[in-house]
């Protein structure tokens, strides 16, 4: 009786483990991902910039220790909620920008959390605009409420509104610093955006700076992280740019097909990605979920991108 019951608990353990073991029983080193969103700058005010003025952390340092996108692009529609929606299905799709719609393809969060078999909080997003919130959800029917992420959008994470990036970063910092962190996570900063549309060039500049060296104490968090050194893919981009001077209002806004709105900037760094390189072939938003899928192991049959192949070291 004692052993029937001791293996039917070993059986329990090894039915609901065992798929984390099978997901990352692999050959690439990283098993955790994050994707952090510097929501709305743009290109030319930060690499763009040959002399990085406002991004001198991401632009110098740790460049040099991933690879680095010269031709990025969001080839949809080029506001928050479509674009973040591009990097969570792998999918354009002309989506309400109020944050009222759910987005129509599954996301990276769903087929993880199924194929992990893992628990909601095993992949989060923290977003400081509210409207994110709807990313961990979708109108596919036979997904709809199903393996939705854990979520923390807006003031006090609860789902509306617009927070500030320091509480904002303080929860991510929380989250990745406990003794289970998210294997999954994407992070939305909103000041660079907000400032460009009330037309504060001065407060626009300040907070690419801002969150160039939010990126850089990410990436040190990580690195003095006895669960996630050595085991953590970080990619850093944007959801769109803005219009390019002379174009409509300039850097106040965005969300037509200018060159302005659409280049944009991926940088990659983890133990799987090579250093110092530079890659001038186009990529575009919907390549992330698809690469992330092939790194974390699970599949996203309904995404439309393609897997950054060229980011990974010749050993891959």
């Amino acid at each position: 009786m004692k052993f029937t019951i001791h293996f039917s608990i070993l059986l329990a353990f090894v039915l609901y483990f065992g798929s984390f073991t099978l997901l990352f029983s692999q050959d690439f080193k990283s098993k955790y991902t994050i994707i952090l969103v510097i929501d709305g700058p743009r290109y030319s005010e930060t690499f763009g910039d040959t002399a990085c003025t406002y991004v001198p952390k991401m632009g110098k340092k740790l460049i040099k220790e991933g690879v680095f996108y010269d031709n990025f692009k969001n080839n949809g529609p080029t506001y928050t909620v479509p674009g973040h929606t591009a990097i969570a299905t792998g999918f354009y799709q002309r989506i309400s920008n109020s944050g009222t719609s759910l987005p129509k393809k599954t996301s990276l969060f769903q087929y993880y959390l199924k194929a992990a078999s893992a628990p909601k909080t095993d992949a989060y997003i923290v977003a400081s605009k509210g409207k994110l919130d709807v990313l961990a959800n979708t109108k596919n029917k036979k997904w709809r409420n199903q393996y939705v992420a854990s979520t923390y959008c807006g003031p006090n994470g609860l789902g509306v509104g617009y927070g500030s990036d320091e509480k904002t970063f303080s929860k991510v910092i929380e989250l990745i610093s406990g003794n289970n962190p998210p294997h999954l996570m994407l992070i939305n900063l909103l000041a660079v955006d907000v400032y460009g549309h009330a037309n504060n060039w001065k407060k626009y500049l300040e907070s690419i700076k801002v969150c160039d060296n939010y990126a850089d104490s990410l990436w040190k968090t990580i690195q003095s992280s006895s669960i996630l050194k050595d085991k953590t893919t970080l990619f850093i981009t944007n959801d769109h740019g803005r219009h390019l001077d002379g174009k409509k209002t300039g850097f106040i806004s965005h969300g037509d097909n200018c060159s302005g709105c659409r280049q944009i900037s991926l940088l990659v760094l983890g133990p799987d990605i090579e250093k110092g390189k530079r890659i001038k072939e186009e990529a575009e938003l919907i390549d992330i979920s698809k690469t992330i899928a092939k790194m974390m192991n699970f599949e996203m049959p309904t995404s439309n991108g393609r897997v950054l192949n060229e980011l990974f070291s010749p050993k891959k």
